[in-house]
């Protein structure tokens, strides 16, 4: 049994296909085939059931695809390890990021780490909570920037900050001028929402729920820039992430005109959300990852906001 008839029945497993495991696997389809084939032939046990264009797993099959996982693991991490001897040279990180983190957090935390290690290829990976974690589980991505909650027995997350989430109405809202805004003020509006992937959209419907203030969806987006521009043009409201706000100095409320929204926070506790960096709890995390993390640890407050100016 070699290394290269393991990766090519698990890429067969994977995809359920010969053909689409061949294309990711970089060799012509006869060839994995043969090996497949050759594979059986040592082990003494059919792996796949060919029927028609379909392929699945046999009960031997099933097997091996538990023990090939943990082997080829095992062979990533010795690899990995040996890499990291080298004092970075050569090294790839892969960083995920949640697309409500991303735009906001990694352009800092990248430059940081580029300027301390500028010999590390990096690599980003901008995806919805469930695809972060099997890439994770995959190790595609070393390292992966998401907000609780990880709900992923094979992860293994760090705190790195909480944040508060604000209330975004357009310019002229009739709440803009209250001292005190509650929930329960927030029952008749209209919300603009972040799609049912993004973990950000389930936690302002469920604050929502929590509090009996609805909620009423007048609208999905797949963009926080989408949601701004549909609250500044009057289509609802929302409750958006402290590090999307616009960047204002220290103690101030940001900016208010109509080409914005108006921020206000929730009383008497706004709703939160915890920032985690997240890696595979069996996997070994190279120097590059451990090194991100700790840059991570260490940024300001005022870092772990978006850069983008108020003008």
């Amino acid at each position: 049994m070699e290394l290269h008839q393991l990766r090519y029945f698990v890429a067969v497993a994977q995809t359920g296909s010969f053909s689409r495991a061949a294309m990711q696997c970089h060799v012509s389809q006869p060839s994995l085939s043969q090996q497949i084939a050759k594979l059986e032939k040592q082990l003494g046990r059919k792996l796949f059931d060919r029927l028609n264009r379909r392929v699945t797993l046999t009960d031997a099959g099933r097997v091996l695809l538990n023990q090939a996982g943990t082997i080829l693991s095992a062979v990533e991490d010795a690899e990995k390890r040996l890499r990291d001897a080298d004092d970075f040279q050569d090294s790839r990180l892969t960083v995920g990021a949640i697309p409500t983190i991303a735009p906001y957090l990694l352009p800092t935390a990248l430059q940081l780490f580029s300027q301390s290690f500028p010999e590390v290829e990096l690599i980003v990976q901008e995806d919805v909570t469930a695809h972060l974690i099997a890439a994770l589980v995959a190790g595609e991505v070393d390292v992966a920037l998401m907000a609780m909650p990880v709900d992923d027995e094979r992860v293994e997350t760090e705190t790195l900050f909480t944040e508060p989430l604000w209330l975004a109405l357009p310019f002229g809202h009739a709440l803009e001028k209250r001292k005190r805004i509650t929930a329960e003020h927030l029952r008749d509006e209209k919300f603009i929402v972040l799609g049912e992937m993004h973990c950000l959209g389930e936690q302002v419907l469920s604050f929502c729920r929590v509090n009996n203030c609805g909620p009423r969806v007048g609208c999905r987006s797949a963009q926080i820039a989408t949601i701004e521009q549909l609250i500044i043009s009057g289509h609802g409201i929302s409750l958006l992430p402290e590090m999307a706000l616009p960047k204002t100095r220290p103690g101030s409320t940001p900016a208010e005109d109509e080409s914005a929204p108006i921020y206000r926070e929730l009383s008497p506790v706004p709703p939160m959300r915890t920032i985690v960096a997240a890696w595979h709890k069996h996997r070994y995390l190279s120097s590059a990852a451990r090194r991100f993390v700790e840059q991570l640890r260490e940024l300001k407050p005022e870092e772990k906001q978006n850069s983008r100016a108020q003008n």
